[in-house]
């Protein structure tokens, strides 16, 4: 007869343990990854680059990458426009002042500059004309004044002699009456006289004043004409060398259409592109750094220009006191450009978390480095290397410096 087999608890509740045991598991895992309300991520330490937080000389430097241009630059125009007739440089060529560049024909400039010519001409003629008249004018009433003063003169003495001759009774009261009427008309025309020329004078005065001021007008008139011929023949205005230039026998220009440069040749300036975080604290005459071989020069910013084009803006350098030897236009320098003082801080490599975290938070690795979590810091000035740290983060603190693209909205990192 078959002997029943007892089970033991384990066998016989064994079901009931097993989902115990996973229910427990599972409460667990949950326990630790979710009560905090963290989110984590679990990345291969071969994905990141750590590094340590040091003390040490922050040195308030960015690199600049600049291209030479000539310091000084006179721009040629076509003053008046034109048919190109005669070239009498190349592109390049070393320049005197007042050496001749290029000769333009304008038909229509010539034209004008011959009529406005010739009406001047008949003005100034027409004008001198009048002026001659104002002056005959002028000697006509001398004259009159003259001989006027003469017959004043001449009926006075009449008057005298009539009066002594009434005496003696030897002519009639009308007539010395008559003698006397005339006397006195003649005093009060001579009054009169000179009054009007008086008048006459300051009129005569004041005309030819303002047609010497036409004429000298009509004269500048027609030197501006001249000029503008003038122009038709371009020179060069100062010595240098010639650039941009690439005209055509024949091609015609427009009014003050460009067509060349003239370059300082042995005077230079630095075009440099620099980085809109820096705009607030760029300064007109700070100093930058050049070196060529073993010898340094100086450079300090001349100008620099507000506009901002793809996060970048522009600044002028220009030598300090000597150039380096043997550069030429178009070449590139690369140079440090001084925006502030060099000072002992707390650094952590400028690397690519900056862009992602805009320097505000950071990764910081745990001493075994199986976990970095997510820390609030603040940092300062930074250079091509460091970043200066303000406030988050301690001297020997390891942090995660690589990109932080996929762990934007993580705060925890369990590293494998």
């Amino acid at each position: 007869m078959d002997t029943p087999i007892q089970l033991n608890a384990w066998r016989r509740h064994r079901k009931y343990f097993l989902s115990v045991f996973i229910v427990g598991l599972l409460c667990a895992l949950w326990a630790w990854a979710a009560p905090s309300g963290e989110r984590r991520l679990r990345v291969q330490a071969s994905e990141l680059s750590v590094a340590q937080v040091s003390q040490g000389i922050f040195e308030d430097v960015i690199p600049l990458r600049g291209q030479i241009t000539p310091l000084h630059s006179i721009y040629l125009d076509a003053m008046e426009g034109g048919r190109v007739e005669k070239i009498l440089v190349e592109e390049g060529a070393s320049l005197q002042q007042g050496q001749a560049i290029v000769e333009f024909s304008n038909a229509r400039l010539q034209l004008d500059s011959i009529t406005r010519e010739a009406q001047v001409s008949e003005q100034i003629n027409l004008l001198q004309t009048q002026e001659l008249n104002l002056a005959r004018n002028a000697l006509d009433h001398k004259r009159q004044l003259n001989e006027l003063e003469l017959r004043l003169k001449n009926t006075e003495q009449q008057l005298t002699r009539a009066q002594k001759l009434l005496q003696q009774q030897y002519i009639s009261v009308d007539k010395v009456d008559e003698l006397r009427n005339q006397y006195e008309y003649l005093q009060q025309s001579l009054v009169l006289t000179r009054e009007s020329q008086a008048a006459d004078q300051a009129l005569q005065e004041a005309q030819l004043k303002q047609l010497r001021d036409s004429v000298e007008s009509l004269n500048r008139n027609l030197a501006f004409a001249r000029n503008n011929m003038e122009s038709l023949k371009v020179k060069a205005p100062i010595a240098g060398r010639l650039t941009a230039f690439d005209l055509q026998l024949g091609q015609s220009l427009t009014m003050g259409e460009r067509f060349g440069q003239i370059d300082d040749p042995d005077n230079f300036k630095v075009m440099a592109l620099v980085d809109e975080f820096y705009k607030n604290r760029l300064q007109l005459g700070q100093a930058a750094f050049y070196q060529q071989g073993e010898k340094n020069y100086d450079l300090r910013v001349k100008k620099i220009y507000p506009q901002v084009t793809d996060g970048q803006f522009r600044v002028d350098l220009v030598f300090a006191s000597a150039q380096p030897p043997n550069i030429s236009r178009g070449q590139t320098l690369q140079m440090r450009l001084q925006i502030g003082a060099n000072e002992p801080a707390l650094l952590v490599p400028n690397n690519s978390f900056y862009q992602d975290t805009g320097g505000h938070w950071i990764f910081v690795l745990d001493k075994k480095r199986e976990l970095a979590l997510r820390h609030d810091i603040k940092l300062g000035r930074r250079n091509s290397q460091h970043i200066e740290v303000l406030e988050g983060l301690a001297q020997g603190d390891t942090v995660i410096v690589s990109p932080y693209t996929n762990y934007k909205d993580i705060q925890m990192l369990i590293i494998r």
